[in-house]
């Protein structure tokens, strides 16, 4: 099999079942230490914008996870150090704001404000794929912020 990127990676994440979050944060699992069984069981309620309350997308969220386990802090009193990641958290949620007008599930998926979401995430057709944005949203995500992390890296 040739190799995939990062992106093309999460987008098949998304499309074996997993949710956003999910798909990005298992597609590097393996950069932050973690086996994939655990990100996706510690992002599994993120999916549909925070449990399918349809807030902040995923797919967002799961770089946010990953950009934490790599770069996060863990002394409560470093203003620095948070204050850091939250920027750069900010500045790759802009990247994804800007190519896609919002960071908020509804929005990006067309929905009212004043639809009362359900828990129930529906079934995985050809016709739910076709419908929505995700597969493309997640794919988006996972290049962000692999182009992130290689440009810090080098």
């Amino acid at each position: 099999m040739p190799d995939i990127t990062r992106a093309e990676r999460a987008k098949e994440n998304f499309l074996n079942g997993y949710n956003c979050a999910q798909a990005v944060a298992v597609t590097f699992a393996d950069l932050i230490g973690m086996d994939e069984k655990t990100a996706a069981r510690l992002t599994s309620g993120f999916g549909g914008g925070v449990g399918r309350m349809r807030e902040v997308c995923g797919s967002v969220s799961g770089m946010a996870f990953i950009m934490s386990a790599l770069y996060g802090y863990d002394d409560p009193k470093e203003c620095e150090g948070k204050a850091e990641l939250y920027s750069e958290i900010q500045k790759l949620a802009e990247e994804f704001r800007c190519e896609n007008g919002s960071v908020v599930c509804r929005e990006l998926l067309g929905l009212s404000p004043m639809s009362a979401p359900s828990p129930v995430p529906e079934e995985r057709t050809k016709q739910y794929y076709k419908k929505r944005p995700c597969t493309e949203l997640v794919e988006m995500s996972a290049s962000i912020l692999e182009k992130y992390i290689n440009e810090r890296q080098s």
